[in-house]
C-alpha cells in the first residue's frame, strides 16, 4: 500500500521560504518510471499543478513559479521536499504531494497515490 505524507509548518510569515516535505512508505521514490509531484488548492480556487522531479532525479516546474520554487529528494529518507520562496498571503492553500504513473516511452496514467495535503498558511 503506497502512502504519501506531507509535513510542513502551518503557519509562514512574509516574504519567508516555505519547506514542505512530503515522505513516501510503499513505494521507493528511485523506481521507475514515477514521477513526484506537488499541487496546491488554495482556498476556493481549483487545484495549481507545482512542479515534480522524476525517479532519477529531474525536476519539471510551473512557469508560473519557477523563479520560486525548487524540489528537491533525500533518496536514503525516500522523501521529496518542496521549498517556496517570497512567499505571500497569495501562497495560502492546501499542499499536496502526489505520485504519477508513467511508462517507460512517457505515456502518463496519471496521479494514482495523494497525500492528505497539508495547510499552509501565510500572514504576518
Amino acid at each position: 500500500q503506497v502512502q504519501l505524507q506531507e509535513s510542513g509548518p502551518g503557519l509562514v510569515k512574509p516574504p519567508q521560504t516555505l519547506s514542505v516535505t512530503c515522505t513516501i512508505s510503499g513505494d521507493s521514490i528511485t523506481r521507475s518510471f514515477y514521477y513526484w509531484n506537488w499541487i496546491r488548492q488554495a482556498p476556493g480556487k481549483g487545484l495549481e499543478w507545482m512542479g515534480a522531479i522524476t525517479w532519477n532525479g529531474i525536476t519539471n516546474y510551473s512557469p508560473a513559479l519557477r523563479s520560486r520554487i525548487t524540489i528537491s529528494r533525500d533518496t536514503s529518507k525516500n522523501h521529496f521536499t518542496l521549498q517556496l520562496a517570497s512567499l505571500s498571503p497569495e501562497d495560502t492553500a492546501v499542499y499536496y504531494c502526489a505520485r504519477e504513473d508513467r511508462t517507460a516511452d512517457g505515456v502518463n496514467y496519471g496521479l494514482d497515490y495523494w497525500g492528505e495535503g497539508t495547510l499552509v498558511t501565510v500572514s504576518s
